[in-house]
């Protein structure tokens, strides 16, 4: 594999060169923002998905400028990173696991996306975002399942469900609207996707407090 070729993926990039994607580069900086502002308001494993969310913003941003495959491993892997993180404090924190079981289905996200991704793929101008659809599937259940534990934080998942749903509307609408909105949808992507991500740390880190708050 060629690590270094370019890649065109997106509507704004025009060319081969390192500000070919403006909007699609600047727009990380609210991950890296996100991360700044949570950093302050949480704790332990928060601090954790905070740093995570940084780096989300940098790899990023390596992607949308130098636009070449190795970046673009760059750009996924701080994403699983965080889903793999929170899924563990999820099932700590919300469920009460021990920490090996909770890492244990913590990894179980690994099969399921692996055979949801490829459903979601069948649906018709979902494209390249099915390999994103499993996330807001996962959370979706466990606000369910959650929503007589925990209302509040169930309410909260909800939410990051709704504003990742969004998210990922702007990231599928990059291409067909290109032609009518040559800059693209996909910034909005990074600018929701920062929102939900930080979001879902302050929904964790309210949980916690709650908790500890009921156990004093």
């Amino acid at each position: 594999m060629d690590w270094t070729r370019a890649v065109d993926g997106y509507c704004e990039r025009m060319g081969p060169e390192f500000w070919s994607e403006p909007m699609n580069a600047v727009t990380n900086a609210a991950f890296v923002l996100a991360a700044v502002i949570l950093w302050r308001r949480t704790f332990g494993l928060g601090r954790v998905m905070c740093v995570i969310l940084g780096v989300i913003g940098v790899g990023s941003f390596l992607f949308h400028t130098f636009a070449q495959p190795w970046a673009g491993v760059a750009d996924v892997v701080p994403i699983l990173l965080f889903v793999l993180v929170y899924i563990f404090a999820a099932n700590r924190d919300f469920w009460g696991m021990s920490v090996w079981p909770a890492l244990g289905a913590a990894a179980l996200f690994v099969p399921f996306a692996a055979v949801t991704a490829p459903l979601f793929g069948l649906i018709p101008g979902l494209g390249g975002t099915a390999s994103y659809a499993p996330v807001p599937l996962l959370i979706a259940i466990y606000a369910v399942l959650l929503r007589h534990r925990a209302r509040d934080t169930a309410r909260g998942l909800a939410i990051g469900v709704a504003i990742l749903l969004l998210s990922m509307t702007a990231r599928i609408l990059d291409d067909p609207l290109c032609g009518v909105l040559p800059i693209g949808t996909h910034f909005v992507w990074h600018l929701l996707n920062a929102t939900m991500l930080g979001w879902m740390i302050a929904v964790w880190t309210r949980h916690v407090l709650a908790a500890r708050q009921a156990g004093r």
